[in-house]
């Protein structure tokens, strides 16, 4: 056999083995699965759920009290999951101009918990007094500190159900929902904001 005829022996054999295992190796890639791609990091922020915001506020109005739940629905078929709420109490008065006085405490999502004050003018057809529970759903809040301003009062928001009132307030992205169980004689409407502190005012201002 020459050396021409032995090379191309040897390249005929070589195509023969390639051919005999590219079936196999066809057939062990396709039984392998692909590698799983890694799950994609959780984009949603912390914020509580509508039964957690009733039942927190059922503690602070009495549980199945008439109204409660419908307004609590309501506010989050408007808004959404909040990442906040406050839990207080609140005193106003009025002769045309009125003033509140506020104090309870802020639950945060992330930060817990912490004390917060608020007081506020209002001015309006307005009379009497009253002292309410309070109980406010907080949207938008990243840093508590933040809260620490003025929200006017968002014409147009205000709404009744039950013996429950509630209304928005909002500054730049932060928007927070009072909800108020009011006992007292108060007759009229009125406009105002609420100033949020660290600590009680004397100056409703």
């Amino acid at each position: 056999m020459t050396t021409r005829s032995r090379i191309q022996a040897k390249l005929l054999l070589a195509a023969v083995v390639l051919a005999m295992g590219a079936p196999a190796v066809a057939q062990q890639a396709a039984a392998s699965p692909p590698p799983a791609e890694p799950a994609p990091p959780p984009t949603s922020e912390p914020v509580y759920a509508e039964d957690d915001v009733l039942g927190a506020a059922e503690d602070v109005f009495g549980k199945g009290a008439e109204g409660l739940a419908e307004i609590v629905r309501k506010t989050f078929k408007d808004r959404g999951q909040p990442n906040a709420y406050i839990v207080g109490r609140e005193v106003s008065g009025a002769i045309v101009i009125g003033v509140r006085y506020g104090s309870g405490t802020l639950h945060h999502k992330i930060e817990g918990e912490r004390k917060v004050h608020w007081t506020g003018p209002s001015v309006g057809f307005d009379f009497g007094g009253d002292g309410s529970k309070v109980f406010a759903l907080v949207y938008n809040l990243n840093d508590t500190e933040e809260l620490f301003q003025r929200f006017p009062a968002a014409e147009g928001k205000a709404y009744l159900i039950g013996g429950f009132t509630a209304n928005y307030m909002q500054s730049d992205n932060i928007v927070i929902v009072p909800i108020k169980l009011g006992v007292g004689a108060r007759l009229g409407l009125n406009a105002g904001y609420m100033k949020f502190s660290k600590k009680g005012r004397v100056l409703p201002f």
